[in-house]
């Protein structure tokens, strides 16, 4: 097993609540539905998979019952009020774990945290787990340190979350523009006009531009890729796609190793788009081999340099079709705001 990879849980993974307060019940109610949830007890289906998206990359996700976090980042900085949450109620929703894909601003920056307030073991490597304890002043946080920064692409991390919930860990890389690909294997750039509307309509305050400011230059930290399994249901989440195809294609062979994913979870917006389209992401679904794929970190969460998520809508159907039509996973496009904690959009049942 590569990069020290480990069976068993990590510290207090298999945490959980008996009988949930009052505020927990709300919030994943919210969250994940009011039939999802126990109203007495606020335990949650246990024969579902409940993804619930909160912007850019990050989502709460109930597996098997048990409730964790992908990435700790609710948008804000240029807007303010964008994705109806916040930190402090993504906390309350008693999160057992927080996985980082890596340590950017906009998929970390609240993961410090959330991990104070609700006791969630931050999952990610030794420099994410500095980062989130440098964002709460230090304080101690639980931390399963998978890796570091020096880690070597490839490198691979299997460990239990639960009873009957395995996870494996890939590091792989970071979006990055590379030289345009011409002939056969050549996708059309995806260039978006920024939309400039969201920051009039979604104004912030000084608290939300000073939250920015303070964690704009978080560093990366490397970049970890998920996957989870419950039984025979499989569900991979990354927070960006890099240039694998041609910095990296060992990374691939890696990812071709892996149970074919149930639901892929994966990013589309990056800085290859402007000069490969969505070829990189292509490269991740091919590898993957998913029945559902999910866009994400493809909405307006800076309006500067994003678009709504709409604009990837025909880009992506136009890559996905240069995929054997047998091959090609349904799509199941988030759009915000209207998908934004919006329970049943990402349902599924475990068989």
């Amino acid at each position: 097993m590569r990069g020290g990879g480990q069976r068993g849980p990590p510290p207090s993974a298999t945490r959980g609540i008996q009988v949930a307060g009052s505020e927990t019940i709300a919030a994943r109610r919210r969250f994940f539905g009011d039939d999802a949830v126990d109203p007495a007890s606020g335990a949650v289906r246990a024969d579902r998979v409940l993804v619930s998206w909160f912007g850019c990359a990050s989502f709460a996700v109930a597996l098997g019952g048990v409730v964790f976090l992908l990435d700790a980042w609710v948008p804000r900085g240029l807007t303010a009020g964008y994705v109806p949450t916040t930190p402090d109620e993504v906390a309350t929703l008693d999160p057992a774990a927080i996985f980082i894909g890596h340590g950017h601003f906009d998929h970390a920056a609240d993961a410090g945290a959330i991990a104070l307030a609700s006791g969630a073991v931050v999952h990610g490597t030794a420099e994410h787990c500095a980062t989130a304890r440098k964002q709460v002043g230090g304080a101690e946080l639980a931390c399963h340190e998978l890796g570091s920064a020096a880690s070597a692409p490839g490198d691979r991390y299997d460990f239990d979350l639960a009873p009957g919930l395995s996870v494996t860990a890939v590091r792989h890389l970071h979006s990055s523009r590379t030289p345009r690909h011409e002939g056969a294997d050549a996708s059309t750039p995806v260039r978006p006009k920024p939309c400039l509307c969201d920051i009039r309509a979604y104004r912030p305050g000084r608290s939300e531009a000073g939250h920015l400011a303070r964690n704009l230059l978080a560093p990366e930290g490397g970049v970890l890729l998920y996957q989870f399994r419950v039984g025979d249901f499989t569900l991979t989440w990354h927070d960006s796609s890099g240039p694998l195809l041609d910095k990296a294609p060992h990374v691939l062979d890696v990812l071709r190793t892996l149970p074919a994913s149930d639901v892929h979870i994966g990013a589309v917006q990056g800085y290859n788009q402007f000069t490969n389209g969505l070829r990189d992401p292509r490269s991740y679904i091919e590898a993957l081999r998913p029945k559902v794929f999910v866009p994400n970190h493809h909405d307006n969460w800076l309006p500067l340099i994003t678009a709504r998520g709409e604009a990837f809508v025909s880009p992506l159907h136009a890559e996905l079709a240069r995929m054997p039509e047998g091959e090609r996973p349904e799509v199941r496009m988030l759009l915000d705001r209207d998908d934004y904690l919006a329970p049943g959009c990402l349902a599924f049942d475990l068989s």
